[in-house]
């Protein structure tokens, strides 16, 4: 804590200086008007995103600067509880000890490193693919493969709703470019149906994280087959929780094995630190090698975090106690609070969102919940669409069944308190 508050008054006076330089040219100034605008306009329409400032570790129970004792998190990527897991934490002071900080280097230049193969590997051999080839994050995973495999004379198609990494990596890439309608098969299959392009590729995210639905893969592979196409899906929020023993949305449905290409992320259940990869055949990830630009310009994973993340899933091929453990909690929060008479959207997976459609009334909503010693945040344009604001819960394994019940409690009384619920 000491620590906290010594390296916050240091920046605090760093800004302060770097203030006193900073040159005031016309340009600048103008600069600066303009932003201010465009800052004054978000905080009038109520959707101005404030960064709440943690003092511990990630973990079920966290310290929040401005708040006294430890308050309860509902709203981290923390499926598993695994950031703050011993275990986890001392192989990767071990790597910091054995590898080192960093590589100063990209990959294939002086950057790879045995550990980063062996992560490889243990992800190829987790997902049942045959090569995997890491990023620094899962959003750089995303910008890097459309641009490199596909041409002028290819075509891909994307739900409408796909993270905007997913949107933005298809912004680079020359193919044609076709967005279907939300999980909406009809639509997907008229676009299939009129394109004559050499390859066609479908693109999804596997649980979509605004709302925690899930992609009906089993239809889009159907269609997939059906004209010839190859299949994409982004796993993010499925990966490593997901489906029987966490293998993502294929489990989900009893397809492990069946789509093309999957990209995920070492950042949330699986450490929760950093990192991405692509997941599939052998000579794509060998080509993203030669061509995907986030991988031959970024700096090679830090060893502690590649070590963290090889702990991880050494865990989850030992035993899915974790992944049964955050779905029983999913299924308590989410009958408890629909009980209570709460609008909770999704398919059973942990990202439950309350949906409270009104920007203003989330953000006081979470203010209330923060108030009573539970951290969530609310969400609204432009995250999510004008009129669908939500407070997302996103529930651990790490949650005690008193720590889920104790946050249902207080939906229930600040949802009384602001008439979300009677």
């Amino acid at each position: 804590m000491q620590f906290t508050r010594n390296l916050l008054q240091q920046c605090s006076q760093a800004k302060a200086s770097i203030a006193l330089y900073s040159t005031v040219t016309a340009a600048n100034s103008k600069l600066r008007q303009i932003i201010q605008h465009q800052l004054d306009d978000i905080r009038e329409a109520g959707t101005y995103k404030n960064e709440r400032i943690i003092t511990t570790p990630q973990a079920t129970a966290i310290g929040v600067a401005g708040s006294t004792g430890k308050i309860l998190n509902f709203c981290a990527n923390n499926y598993l509880g695994l950031s703050a897991n011993h275990d986890v934490i001392n192989y990767g002071k071990k790597a910091l000890d054995e590898y080192g900080a960093g590589l100063s280097s990209v990959r294939f230049i002086c950057g790879t490193q045995d550990i980063h193969k062996q992560l490889e590997s243990q992800l190829s051999t987790f997902h049942q693919r045959e090569d995997t080839i890491l990023y620094a994050s899962c959003f750089d995973a995303n910008a890097g493969i459309f641009e490199a495999v596909l041409t002028p004379e290819d075509a891909i198609f994307s739900d409408e709703l796909n993270h905007a990494s997913i949107i933005d990596g298809i912004r680079l890439c020359k193919a044609k470019k076709a967005r279907y309608l939300h999980r909406n098969m009809a639509d997907l299959e008229e676009k299939l149906r009129t394109t004559d392009a050499r390859l066609k590729m479908i693109v999804t995210d596997g649980v979509f994280s605004m709302d925690g639905n899930v992609a009906p893969l089993p239809e889009i592979f159907e269609l997939a087959d059906r004209y010839g196409a190859v299949t994409f899906v982004d796993d993010c929020h499925a990966t490593g929780f997901f489906g029987r023993t966490g293998r993502g949305t294929e489990e989900f449905y009893g397809m492990l094995g069946r789509c093309d290409i999957i990209n995920s992320t070492l950042g949330k259940a699986l450490g929760g630190a950093a990192g991405g990869y692509t997941t599939g055949p052998r000579e794509l990830i060998d080509l993203l090698r030669q061509k995907s630009r986030p991988y031959l310009f970024s700096n090679s994973l830090p060893p502690p975090v590649v070590a963290s993340a090889m702990k991880v899933i050494d865990m989850l091929m030992q035993s899915n106690e974790l992944t049964a453990k955050v779905q029983s909690n999913t299924r308590r929060f989410r009958e408890a609070m629909t009980k209570a008479g709460f609008t909770i959207s999704g398919m059973d997976h942990p990202i439950s969102p309350v949906m409270l459609g009104d920007a203003r009334l989330a953000s006081t909503f979470a203010d209330e919940m923060l108030k009573r010693g539970i951290y969530v945040i609310g969400f609204s344009y432009p995250v999510v669409p004008k009129g669908k604001a939500r407070i997302r819960v996103q529930i651990s394994a790490a949650h005690s069944e008193k720590e889920i019940d104790r946050a249902v409690a207080a939906f229930i009384e600040v949802g009384k308190q602001l008439g979300v619920v009677s």
